[in-house]
């Protein structure tokens, strides 16, 4: 600021404070307009033909089964699991 003042002079200085306002206010409103004319062809555009998601199978077990299961999800684990190593859900006892 001091730099300013000396290097423009105080007769000038308001002059320039007003000019960068106005400089500032136009670049919000064009902002705002570009904003607004995207989110209006966002929103007119048709709905995307996204394939619907595909449910996969459950992985492979790595440890034999033994009878096991979870409730949960299905999953055989070892006899001595405590929690289910697909989906962490506790194994009933």
């Amino acid at each position: 600021m001091l730099g300013a003042l000396l290097i423009f002079g105080p007769q000038r200085l308001p002059d320039i404070g007003r000019g960068l306002g106005r400089t500032i206010t136009e670049f919000r409103r064009g902002f705002q307009g570009l904003s607004d004319t995207v989110t209006g062809e966002l929103q007119d555009a048709p709905p995307s033909q996204t394939p619907a998601p595909v449910a996969h199978a459950p992985a492979a077990p790595t440890a034999p089964a033994s009878g096991n299961f979870c409730i949960q999800c299905g999953s055989p684990n070892p006899a001595e699991a405590r929690f289910c190593g697909q989906c962490g859900a506790a194994l009933p006892s």
